[in-house]
């Protein structure tokens, strides 16, 4: 198995709403906000290589959009998915399968290319991975989760017939070295892939610990359904990595690709920050 850093490019989000109820005064020592109070994010996926199958986990927010949606998230920054695939020595064809951690637009819109006036999918030889689960429950918004699900992000993979379903069962192994963890505080039913690789396991975090800034347990998104949620499933996991020795792959850390944690007198905190090519 060989994994690759997949930068798709950077976005900005408000501060308050990536933090939620932690004050101003205490995030931004760590997410320094710009004069609209926006912090600036990474989108960043990985490529799994291993013998056939290439699997790319997420796929950022793509480039579909009109300039009006795309105006409201300041996309910047060099890299670009296919940018990132090219340096790996791959492209969108040779991807075999696509998996995506949920539904939110920064995380599945580069799956859908818009050519002419429809839609198709961007990785043409490629499986969509989700679960029924979180698929009904994007396809059938609630009011203050709509925005965040776009249809042309989502119902031309099922017209494509490129849509399968993985079981909503913590563990289930999708591929070898690769299992799956479900989380319900985000979003209901979000996967996070779980590595095996070269004697470490490697958590790919998605939007259940967005950054480093999200390690004590208070700092929740005011973006996820179910705060009280996302609270205990950090705390289980957090002392589960620290224990364990997990390597933290971190999706949205405009500085930093991997983290590990430690237990320490205050609770579960950073212990190294480290690139994905360290380990490799």
């Amino acid at each position: 198995m060989k994994l690759h850093t997949i930068n798709t490019g950077l976005f900005k989000l408000d501060g308050g709403a990536m933090f939620g109820v932690v004050p101003k005064s205490i995030w931004q020592k760590s997410n320094p906000a710009d004069a609209n109070n926006l912090c600036t994010w990474a989108m960043r996926c990985l490529l799994i290589e291993d013998g056939s199958r290439l699997i790319l986990v997420d796929n950022g927010i793509g480039n579909k959009q009109d300039d009006k949606f795309l105006g409201h998230y300041y996309l910047h920054g060099d890299d670009t998915l296919d940018k990132s695939l090219a340096a790996a020595g791959f492209s969108r064809d040779d991807i075999t399968d696509v998996f995506l951690t949920h539904l939110h637009f920064d995380h599945c819109g580069g799956s859908i290319e818009k050519y002419g006036d429809k839609y198709r999918p961007a990785f043409k030889n490629a499986l969509y991975w989700t679960n029924q689960q979180h698929w009904d429950w994007a396809i059938h918004p609630n009011a203050r989760e709509k925005a965040s699900f776009l249809k042309e992000n989502i119902v031309p993979i099922q017209e494509s017939g490129q849509l399968r379903f993985i079981p909503s069962q913590d563990g289930v192994l999708f591929h070898e070295g690769i299992k799956i963890r479900f989380a319900y505080g985000h979003t209901d039913a979000m996967m996070l892939p779980q590595l095996q690789y070269n004697d470490k396991t490697i958590v790919y975090m998605a939007d259940l610990l967005p950054s480093v800034g999200h390690i004590p347990l208070p700092y929740v998104m005011a973006y996820d359904m179910f705060p009280l949620q996302t609270l205990k499933e950090k705390k289980e996991f957090l002392e589960e990595a620290a224990a364990n020795e997990y390597i933290l792959y971190l999706e949205h850390d405009p500085n930093n690709e991997c983290c590990t944690v430690q237990q320490t007198e205050k609770g579960v905190r950073i212990k190294d920050t480290f690139k994905l090519t360290e380990l490799l």
